[in-house]
């Protein structure tokens, strides 16, 4: 079966991961990560890519964002990953790649889904058994503990309150409240698997705007139609053929 093309689509809101290449980790220290959220911070304004959330994991990077063409996405990742591959490479004396092939993404409905999907963001951390109060995330911007010039704030979230107080204890809430197991692997899923995350409203509006699959077929063959009514012989005739 041929791989399902990267689906981005600009102004739409995009769930993205980035892994390591079997597993491995793609952060050493403090200084490894660093590293990277000052390449993202350079090259994403630079590519027309709003951050709205990150976390970053041992192996893997968690990336809440809108590009701003159908072109921002991929140049931004592209540009962020052969820089820090490079300087990575460099630091600890090895060679080769450091990425999972090709970062996977998918678009998810903002109107439906942006506060679940920045809280799945914000607790990837606390999900891989890191803490909550895992510093490498944009976890305390959002709870209004530190400024992080990194991220740009989405309308949903400002939608929280009037004020900055507001929205903070808003989002803390949503935080307290977590996701359920289920919303945690729809998440997973659609990040994986690339289909879009939305109402049956919001896929055929995408569908007007590419010609790519947004969701999987339906297993199975499809049912056979019913014979028309009028194609049946009266009750208690036979068919003469």
């Amino acid at each position: 079966m041929a791989r399902l093309a990267r689906l981005s689509l600009g102004g739409e809101l995009h769930l993205i991961l980035q892994r390591g290449n079997n597993a491995q980790p793609v952060f050493q220290d403090d200084a490894d990560r660093t590293s990277y959220l000052e390449k993202l911070a350079a090259s994403a304004p630079a590519c027309g890519l709003a951050v709205h959330a990150y976390a970053l994991l041992p192996n893997q990077v968690h990336l809440l964002a809108t590009p701003a063409s159908a072109d921002s996405l991929s140049q931004c990742m592209q540009t962020l990953g052969r820089s820090y591959v490079a300087s990575f490479n460099r630091r600890h004396g090895r060679t080769g790649t450091l990425w999972e092939g090709r970062f996977r993404a998918t678009v998810v409905e903002a109107d439906r889904h942006f506060l679940d999907a920045l809280v799945y963001v914000d607790t990837a951390a606390e999900r891989a058994g890191l803490g909550a109060a895992w510093p490498w995330s944009s976890t305390a911007h959002h709870r209004g503990q530190r400024r992080d010039p990194l991220v740009s704030e989405h309308r949903a979230f400002w939608a929280l309150g009037n004020t900055p107080f507001d929205r903070e204890a808003a989002y803390q809430a949503l935080l307290a409240r977590g996701l359920s197991a289920a919303q945690v692997e729809q998440f997973s899923q659609a990040q994986h698997k690339g289909w879009v995350l939305g109402s049956p409203a919001f896929l055929a509006a995408m569908a007007q705007r590419t010609e790519r699959p947004l969701a999987p077929r339906p297993r199975g063959r499809p049912r056979k139609a019913a014979p028309a009514a009028d194609a049946l012989p009266p009750d208690g005739e036979q068919s003469e053929n």
